[in-house]
């Protein structure tokens, strides 16, 4: 229950527009967000990429931004995840953008969301030329969207375009949801999901999620998802969920190659770079762009211990 409280205190900041151009404009909080974002710009990103990659890490680049519903700030996103794209490719790193279906027009009209996501899939496809895991990442939204974001994922997959769909653990439905995309050999992120629902529709408590989180690996990287061609991502900064990850595909016979571990830049970032080091395949989810307030406050959301950070900046000058 407090956990709910806390989270949707949390949401509410995140979505609290005048909040957010107060802090945006808040040099403290800008700094302490630093932590999290990228830069302000797709090349301020990618060269973070590169450093990244000198330590065996991959990225997700994320151009922020949710819940947008004015059509200037839906080109605005489009325009800057095919900068981002083209970013990736003159820098020679994997092409891997993760887009929020709001953001590309789902709040305006799913035809407009689909005909965004085919623009920014197909030049992702165009400019995929040499190798790594090149992909257009879906996230995934509050539960609200989950249908039109999967339905979204199969159409660009059956146009050709290298996608792939985020899951979230707290979620009853991600285990129908997940099977569907195994047999044909997608790709799946799984999460544990920063959103708030009830019980007639979620897993309540962390030992419940936790509990949940472990069938889903089992079935990520299961026989029977390895046979289909099936490529798991699994984003925890849990060790321990990592570590039976590692177990699990182990037992299995899966090529270290052959899935992944994804984790949020700054977060843990000692742990991303063992693992990395250790020959496991890492991606950091890396956000960049000015409206950082949403996304950094979910951030704190997710770990309370940064809440002091978040009141000095309220009271600084």
């Amino acid at each position: 229950m407090l956990r709910r409280l806390w989270q949707s205190a949390m949401i509410g900041l995140a979505r609290s527009a005048s909040l957010k151009g107060l802090m945006q404009n808040n040099r403290t909080a800008a700094a302490m967000m630093q932590r999290y974002v990228a830069g302000g710009t797709a090349g301020e990103a990618v060269a973070t990429a590169r450093d990244l990659a000198a330590k065996g890490i991959s990225v997700s680049l994320f151009y922020l931004g949710e819940y947008v519903e004015t059509r200037e700030g839906i080109d605005e996103a489009v325009r800057e995840k095919l900068a981002a794209i083209k970013a990736l490719s003159d820098a020679g790193l994997d092409i891997h953008v993760s887009v929020d279906p709001t953001q590309i027009g789902l709040g305006v009209s799913s035809d407009l969301m689909a005909e965004n996501a085919r623009t920014i899939g197909h030049a992702l496809a165009d400019a995929a030329r040499g190798p790594g895991r090149h992909c257009l990442m879906l996230d995934m939204e509050d539960h609200t969207t989950i249908d039109a974001t999967l339905a979204l994922h199969d159409d660009l997959a059956a146009g050709g375009i290298p996608v792939a769909v985020t899951l979230q653990a707290y979620l009853k439905r991600t285990e129908a949801d997940l099977q569907a995309r195994i047999q044909p050999g997608g790709m799946v992120r799984l999460v544990k999901g920063a959103f708030v629902a009830g019980p007639e529709i979620a897993h309540v408590g962390n030992a419940a999620i936790k509990e949940n989180s472990r069938k889903l690996i089992d079935l990520m990287l299961s026989q029977k998802a390895r046979d289909c061609g099936f490529y798991p991502v699994i984003a925890t900064h849990d060790d321990r969920l990592q570590d039976y990850a590692i177990e699990r595909a182990k037992a299995i016979g899966w090529a270290p190659d052959a899935y992944e571990f994804e984790m949020l830049f700054g977060v843990r970032t000692k742990l991303a770079e063992t693992l990395a080091a250790s020959g496991h395949r890492i991606r950091l989810y890396t956000p960049f762009g000015r409206d950082w307030w949403p996304y950094g406050i979910r951030r704190i959301g997710e770990n309370p211990a940064s809440l002091p950070l978040l009141v000095r900046s309220l009271v600084s000058r």
